[in-house]
């Protein structure tokens, strides 16, 4: 539910992703806040920077969030791409290390960085963490004396001048690299030959200069390089998460609605239980999906409870919204009547492992006026001036049926009982949170609950449903959630998804995981409404391919589109209604066929699990999107390189037809036009011969995108 969402008009904007800050402050890593103490100070004193340049400067090291302030984020088997800018006087050579510190404490990874950019001074490296915990990671910058010899010799035994000199210095610097400690009998040996072949005065210079520059020596070094004055960045916190944090497919579903049914002599609905939505589970399964989501399912509150269509009038049966949380049968921590009980819900979770889904919960800090806490803890809510308590509003919006909580009169009693029905759910096997309007509540309770339950349950997921400013998203994922629903919803135009898929790809990967969702429960925007089951099929190939992590709301599969007047969301909306669908059904219209191919390509492709490595490939056609994603065997979880091409027809309307002009060297391809490979489309299971300049035809009615994997021809 979104009560505090922003009108359409402001969702439409393009605001752009807040970039972490450059290093500016001590990167420990703050002290955990005591049992019961409040946390409305920052978690660290402010400080400014006391240490020393160091002989080699180490600057704008990436991802570092606010100084170390919170930790950047990965999962399990993720590459976590490091930059630094690394520089020195003169013109001696200089070189960077990225160092992974695992969370013992130890030196688990060392890896010398790639110079990108010479003038500016970049470097970049992958570091990958093989377990869950915090990690630290720094990068040492230091001079590299075989670098400068190897660039000094060249330049001047070409020219005639200090021949013998710099070979001598070559001889003498390969010895010392040889014979020092740690260095492989291989390598010693091959440096060894080297200093020999530099030292033969019975061979020209050249030669013997080759002897010092051959690969076998620069394979030496690169494995045990020689430095000198190495300098260390701080270490800074990275928190390395499960694979699910990053990567899955989400199904949402209202229990109340599957197996409910309606009697039309007695004009009465009977609701569906957590035994009857169970029977869905295997159908959901088996299109490849991860994680149930259920919808709020506690007991709802009959004062000024919705009717349909969110009608103040509510008519005998309507089942109410399952936001309106609370009744005399309970608050948060308990089950619909109508529903069932723990037992019941336990059965479900099983039910679900046993179909390989987590389940999901929604988390709606909320309450209707019949809600245990009101009559017990009122000052939790906001009272006004005439001693009303004040109901959730986002003008001209009015959502009577909900009291919205006041953090600032007791904020430890709420905390305490806000973790304690987080307990209660995780104790019956909930792994995950979808969390409802969370940049609502304030950020210090979010930091403070949120470390507290990863302290405890580290394999929970919570996912933050904030469609808001970007400044409170970004700090939202910043403070502890793993996962952000995102503008997505709203980016439709081949410039604005290029955008996008480009903006959330970028730095702020490092901490603001993004969730694809085509629709939900609460918005049915106009592209979707008026798009047809060609847009429900071109925003599924986008979210599946565009995001490790994207979710449909159950129903999708029957492109349900129908607008209710006056609101970018559906008719009949299930949020005040029960819903049952004939399933069978679906099958016929095709999309649940094509959800099923997009999460079997996501599971079969290691380059549609990275959240990095995308690049959008030029067109000639307004409304023809091209992007790729690549992962190296280095970065991959399964050792395997990987890219997929994924060409979608934007325009739901038309057939249309582009030109895309490749990037070669971003898909891991020989470069130049003779280049040909296999482009192999795992949706329809075509191959064609693409080159640098492939041309594409896509109707959406039939076949509105190609996702391509990438081979030899």
């Amino acid at each position: 539910m979104t009560p505090t969402t922003p009108p359409p008009a402001s969702r439409s904007r393009r605001p752009s992703a807040t970039t972490a800050a450059a290093p500016t402050a001590s990167p420990t890593r703050p002290p955990a806040p005591a049992a019961g103490a409040p946390s409305t100070a920052p978690t660290t004193e402010p400080t400014t920077v006391t240490a020393p340049i160091g002989r080699i400067p180490v600057i704008d090291v990436a991802p570092v969030l606010e100084g170390g302030r919170w930790p950047a984020r990965a999962v399990v088997g993720e590459a976590v791409e490091v930059t630094a800018t690394v520089f020195r006087e003169g013109h001696d050579a200089v070189a960077a290390t990225a160092v992974l510190v695992d969370p013992d404490g130890c030196d688990h990874t060392q890896v010398r960085m790639d110079l990108v950019n010479a003038g500016l001074d970049h470097h970049r490296a992958d570091l990958v963490p093989d377990r869950e915990g915090r990690w630290g990671l720094r990068v040492e910058g230091w001079s590299d004396p075989y670098g400068t010899w190897h660039h000094d010799a060249t330049l001047k035994i070409d020219a005639g001048v200090d021949v013998e000199l710099m070979l001598a210095e070559g001889a003498a610097l390969l010895e010392r690299a040889a014979t020092r400690g740690g260095t492989a009998p291989e390598h010693a040996r091959a440096l060894q030959d080297a200093v020999t072949g530099l030292r033969d005065t019975r061979r020209p210079p050249q030669a013997r200069l080759a002897a010092g520059t051959a690969d076998e020596v620069k394979a030496a070094l690169a494995a045990h390089p020689v430095r000198e004055h190495v300098t260390a960045s701080p270490t800074y916190p990275l928190e390395v998460q499960r694979r699910l944090a990053l990567v899955g497919s989400w199904y949402e579903m209202f229990p109340r609605s599957e197996g409910a049914t309606y009697d039309p002599q007695e004009h009465r609905w009977t609701s569906g239980t957590l035994r009857t939505a169970a029977e869905r589970l295997p159908a959901i399964a088996d299109m490849g999906f991860d994680v149930v989501y259920l919808t709020p399912i506690h007991p709802i509150g009959t004062t000024h409870r919705k009717g349909r269509n969110n009608s103040l009038t509510c008519e005998p049966g309507d089942p109410g919204s399952p936001y309106a949380i609370g009744s005399p049968d309970g608050g948060h921590d308990a089950i619909h009547p109508e529903l069932g009980t723990f037992e019941d819900f336990d059965a479900f979770v099983a039910d679900a492992r046993a179909a390989g889904l987590e389940v999901a919960l929604d988390l709606a800090l909320q309450c209707s006026p019949d809600h245990p806490w009101v009559t017990e803890h009122p000052e939790w809510f906001t009272t006004r001036i005439d001693g009303t308590i004040a109901y959730a509003e986002n003008p001209p919006k009015k959502y009577q049926d909900i009291y919205p909580l006041n953090f600032d009169n007791d904020p430890e009693g709420i905390y305490a009982e806000v973790r304690r029905v987080l307990q209660v759910w995780i104790d019956h096997g909930v792994t995950a949170f979808r969390v409802d309007n969370p940049h609502t509540k304030p950020l210090s309770f979010w930091e403070r609950i949120l470390a507290d339950v990863a302290k405890d349950h580290p394999e929970v997921i919570f996912l933050s449903e904030a469609f808001t400013k970007p400044a409170m998203m970004h700090t939202l994922a910043r403070i502890g959630f793993h996962q952000s629903y995102t503008y997505f919803t709203w980016r439709n135009t081949k410039e604005d998804l290029a955008e996008y898929l480009t903006e959330v790809s970028g730095p702020a990967a490092a901490y603001m995981r993004p969730s694809f969702w085509p629709t939900t429960h609460d918005i049915l925007t106009p592209y979707m409404q008026h798009g047809g089951t060609a847009a429900f099929a071109i925003r599924a190939v986008l979210a599946a391919t565009g995001s490790p992590t994207w979710g449909i709301y159950s129903g999708y599969e029957f492109v349900e589109n129908v607008p209710r007047p006056g609101a970018e969301e559906q008719i009949d909306n299930e949020k005040y209604e029960f819903k049952p669908r004939d399933w069978a059904a679906a099958e016929e219209i095709g999309i649940s066929r094509l959800l099923t191919d997009l999460n079997r390509i996501r599971r079969e492709h290691p380059a549609l699990q990275r959240l990095r490595g995308l690049t959008v490939h030029p067109t000639n056609d307004d409304a023809t999107l091209c992007f790729s994603r690549r992962v190296t065997a280095a970065q991959s979880p399964t050792g395997v390189e990987d890219t997929v091409i994924v060409v979608v027809n934007t325009d739901p309307h038309h057939v249309r037809e582009a030109v895309i002009e490749l990037d070669l060297e971003a898909l891991g391809l020989p470069t130049g036009p003779g280049t040909r490979f296999a482009a192999h489309d795992l949706l329809s299971g075509d191959t064609y011969p693409w080159h640098e300049r492939p041309y594409v035809r896509l109707d959406p009615w039939k076949q509105c995108a190609h996702v391509l994997g990438v081979r030899q021809w």
